[in-house]
C-alpha cells in the first residue's frame, strides 16, 4: 500500500515539475512595449499595438531576452527589399572580383608574366595598325590614279565616263573606311595602354596582398 501511495505521490511531483518548467527563454515570458504616446505596457500575449510599435520578450525576472522591431510600412518594406538587393548585388560583385583576382594570380604567377601578356596583346593591336596603314596607302594610291585619269580627260575636254565616276565614288568610300578603321585602332591602342597601366597597378596590389604573411 505504501508502494502504491509513493508511486502516486511521485507522479504528482513529476507532473507539477513539468507544468512549472521554464520556457525556451529561461522562464515564463511576457511581452513589453510602448504605445504611440510612449506609455509602457506588459501582457501575456501579443497585442496589435506591440506588433505595430515593436516589443521586448521578457522573462519572469524582467530581463529582456529578445527584441522584435516594429512592423514596417509598405514603403519601408519596399525600401528594405531594395537595400537588401543592392547589398546582395554588391556582394556578388565583390565575390566576382575576388574570383577574377584569384584567376589572374593563377594565370600570371609573377609580374614578368603579366607584363608579357600585356605586351602580346599590344603587339596584336600594333600588327593590325600596320596592316591597316599599308592597306590605306594602297587604296589612296588607287584613288589617286582614278582621279588622275579623270583629270586628264577633263584637260582634254573629254567626257568622264560614268563608270569612272562610279569607281572614284566607290574608291573614296574604301579610303574613308580604311581611315576610320585606322583611327579606331589607334584609339584602341591608346586605351589599351592606359588600361594596361591600371591593370598592372591592380595586379601589383593583389599580388602584394596575396604574398603578405597572414596573421
Amino acid at each position: 500500500m505504501r508502494s502504491a501511495s509513493f508511486a502516486v505521490t511521485l507522479l504528482l511531483v513529476i507532473g507539477f515539475a513539468v507544468q512549472a518548467a521554464p520556457s525556451e527563454y529561461g522562464g515564463n515570458t511576457r511581452y513589453r512595449w510602448r504605445d504611440g504616446q510612449g506609455q509602457l505596457h506588459y501582457s501575456d500575449s501579443l497585442a496589435s499595438e506591440a506588433l505595430k510599435y515593436g516589443y521586448d520578450v521578457v522573462n519572469d525576472r524582467g530581463a529582456v531576452v529578445r527584441h522584435v522591431g516594429r512592423q514596417l510600412t509598405a514603403d519601408e518594406a519596399a525600401q528594405a527589399r531594395q537595400q537588401a538587393e543592392l547589398t546582395a548585388q554588391r556582394q556578388r560583385a565583390a565575390d566576382e572580383a575576388a574570383r577574377a583576382d584569384a584567376q589572374m594570380l593563377a594565370a600570371y604567377p609573377d609580374e614578368a608574366a603579366f607584363q608579357a601578356a600585356q605586351k602580346m596583346a599590344l603587339d596584336t593591336v600594333d600588327q593590325q595598325i600596320g596592316i591597316t596603314r599599308g592597306n590605306l596607302v594602297t587604296q589612296e594610291k588607287a584613288l589617286t590614279d582614278l582621279l588622275a585619269r579623270a583629270g586628264e580627260l577633263e584637260r582634254n575636254q573629254q567626257t568622264i565616263p560614268s563608270s569612272l565616276n562610279q569607281q572614284i565614288t566607290q574608291q573614296r568610300a574604301v579610303v574613308a573606311s580604311q581611315r576610320a578603321l585606322l583611327e579606331r585602332l589607334q584609339t584602341q591602342r591608346q586605351t589599351a595602354v592606359q588600361k594596361g597601366a591600371q591593370q598592372l597597378q591592380h595586379y601589383r596590389e593583389v599580388k602584394a596582398a596575396a604574398d603578405r604573411p597572414q596573421p
